[in-house]
């Protein structure tokens, strides 16, 4: 049920929020007073269903961030609500990470690209209206995406993907040259979830409350930052 227009609670739309980091940003924002709407790609219940049974403050919807229709019927609903932070988190990687860009198949190369890159832009721009001037449009990146910071070459599809979609952000942001919402790219850091893998150096539990630290610092700062969980600039 959508909460009272009368509620002072701030609030945050995540888009992919089922499980993995979606869900921990839900549950952090939750513990810190916040209101959540997050975003399940399809009906079937996923963790966010369980954290909205013990929280009045959840809302879910259910997006599919490939499909355009879906992006706008969501904007539909949504219509004439306020978003203190509007965050992107949904994203994908390859089936087989160590693939090479000479070895990914297209049907791969298309389904990471428009899932990474060309879907939260899509987002984006067709939910902007939905945060006001003092809000924040967010996107989980990754340090992956930094192009200067890419030595040793793996991942290359997913560091691609992660690199295009910086480039698109850093263009909406020139575009929206004197916008006094805060604009952020945020690069968690390798985390153990399902996307990340059992060998990643950083657990949910000790990642997650950092990112919200910096998206909640950020507030009120214009502009477009890329930065880490703890707050650095991370070189593009």
């Amino acid at each position: 049920m959508p909460l009272s227009s009368s509620d002072p609670s701030p609030t945050i739309l995540i888009i992919g929020a089922s499980r993995g980091l979606g869900a921990a940003m839900a549950t952090e924002f939750l513990k810190r007073g916040w209101n959540v709407v997050g975003t399940v790609q399809e009906s079937a219940r996923t963790e966010l269903h369980d954290l909205a049974d013990r929280h009045p403050g959840l809302e879910i919807e259910t997006l599919d961030v490939t499909e355009p229709d879906q992006i706008a019927a969501l904007h539909d609903r949504l219509h004439g609500r306020s978003f203190d932070i509007l965050f992107h988190n949904a994203g994908t990687a390859n089936r087989n990470p160590g693939d090479t860009i000479a070895e990914i198949s297209k049907e791969e190369f298309v389904h990471v690209m428009v899932t990474n890159a060309l879907s939260p832009m899509r987002v984006i721009e067709r939910l902007e209206d939905l945060v006001p001037a003092n809000g924040m449009i967010g996107i989980m990146s990754s340090g992956q995406g930094s192009i200067s910071n890419n030595t040793n070459g793996r991942a290359e599809i997913y560091r691609g993907s992660k690199a295009a979609l910086n480039m698109f952000m850093r263009s909406y942001a020139a575009r929206h040259a004197g916008d006094a919402r805060a604009l952020l790219l945020m690069a968690p850091g390798w985390i153990r979830t399902a996307l990340g893998g059992p060998d990643a150096t950083f657990s949910i539990e000790e990642s997650i409350p950092k990112v919200v630290d910096v998206l909640l610092s950020q507030l009120g700062k214009p502009g477009l930052q890329y930065l880490d969980r703890e707050g650095r600039t991370v070189p593009w």
